[in-house]
């Protein structure tokens, strides 16, 4: 028996909740436009930071950019400071989990002089603790951060050990602002139901990174290398996809929940990887050799995964979703496929910020309904039929 007569809508599917001025996803025309400006336009050409504060500055006056720049060094430097305080947070083994355990440590700070200083906190916070955990699953320190570098900069030299060049910068830049925000995304609707109810930021954001660690979300880009791995050249492409689908296996990459064509983030990334491998040809025949033949073979797999796919399944639209080149990118850049979806975070996490202020201002708590299709009495169905 069916108790009341809502309309379901599984996966809340075309179901508006929230209006918002932080971004807005043409699935249809592959649009992603993030405060105002299609990605294209600001993906690779401003850094992390003036994304950031074009999305905060959403709900009062305009942010500058330098200004979150430098809330964003001492924040990194102020996170670096808790770590001995984490306990085993970050010995977990997934980077997901180890995410999630030291983020819920942060207390969200209310004694400060501008209203987005919190999320710069918690912004800063992801990306030290990312750091931090892929450091010490190698058996290495923790490297404290240098406040005076750019966001991204900073990230690569925690990360990695070593000064990134303006070419990687500004390629993790390109990425971390390609994926700032998305719409109503799983991850940013968790973190928007926990900040309708009156909590804190930093407990929106640890729902937020749960949400996120769902493989259907944002588990993809590992998986994408696996793929290029088994594929291994270019000329091998068809065979092994055709053996993939023919094995009902996904093939990992292609395919979105909301865009109909391809995914235009994708296009980002890729003219992000080629101006890299343009500037690592320059600066090194070996490791420029790396990065073109890995593009290169990544193109061939699209195109042939998109070919087979259009013919195996005409009535849906599997194309390049921004996982793809984003798997190829943070290889390039050194990133270990173990904290990619940590990665994600690290830009996703200052559109979680901002989806959480937006939200506060609505003050009206988020509460769906559901339809309920189990047993009930056996007088209350006699009455519901009367």
């Amino acid at each position: 028996m069916t108790l009341g007569r809502t309309e379901l809508r599984s996966g809340l599917e075309g179901v508006a909740v929230a209006e918002t001025v932080l971004s807005h996803v043409d699935g249809a025309r592959g649009r992603l436009i993030v405060a105002g400006h299609d990605v294209e336009q600001i993906a690779g050409a401003r850094p992390f930071e003036e994304a950031a504060a074009m999305l905060w500055a959403t709900g009062g006056e305009p942010i500058d950019a330098s200004a979150v720049e430098a809330a964003l060094g001492e924040a990194r430097a102020g996170a670096f400071a808790l770590l001995p305080s984490l306990g085993a947070a970050l010995e977990a083994r997934d980077a997901m989990d180890a995410l999630r355990a030291a983020v819920a440590h942060l207390v969200e700070t209310h004694d400060t002089t501008e209203r987005w200083q919190p999320f710069a906190h918690v912004t800063a916070a992801v990306s030290v603790f990312a750091a931090a955990w892929a450091r010490r699953r190698d058996g290495e320190g923790a490297l404290a951060p240098e406040p005076s570098l750019g966001h991204a900069a900073d990230f690569l030299r925690m990360l990695r050990g070593d000064t990134a060049s303006p070419d990687e910068v500004r390629a993790l830049d390109a990425y971390l602002v390609t994926v700032i925000d998305h719409g109503l995304n799983a991850s940013t609707f968790a973190a928007r139901v926990v900040a309708s109810t009156g909590s804190d930021l930093v407990s929106a954001v640890t729902a937020a990174i749960g949400a996120l660690k769902g493989p259907l979300h944002g588990g993809a880009p590992g998986p994408v290398l696996d793929l290029l791995d088994l594929v291994a050249a270019p000329e091998r492409a068809r065979g092994v996809l055709e053996s993939e689908l023919s094995a009902r296996r996904r093939i990992m990459g292609m395919g979105h929940r909301v865009y109909r064509v391809r995914d235009p983030r994708a296009a980002v990334l890729e003219g992000a990887i080629e101006r890299l491998r343009e500037a690592t040809r320059v600066e090194s025949s070996a490791r420029g050799s790396r990065v073109a033949a890995r593009l290169d073979l990544a193109r061939a797999v699209e195109r042939e995964a998109t070919t087979l796919l259009a013919a195996r399944y005409p009535n849906r639209a599997l194309r390049a979703n921004v996982e793809f080149y984003t798997a190829v990118l943070l290889e390039a850049l050194g990133v270990p496929r173990e904290l990619f979806s940590a990665i994600f975070a690290s830009g996703r996490v200052a559109g979680w910020a901002a989806h959480v202020d937006e939200e506060r201002r609505k003050g009206r708590l988020i509460r769906p309904t559901s339809i309920y299709v189990g047993a009930v009495p056996a007088d209350m169905g006699s009455r519901s039929a009367s």
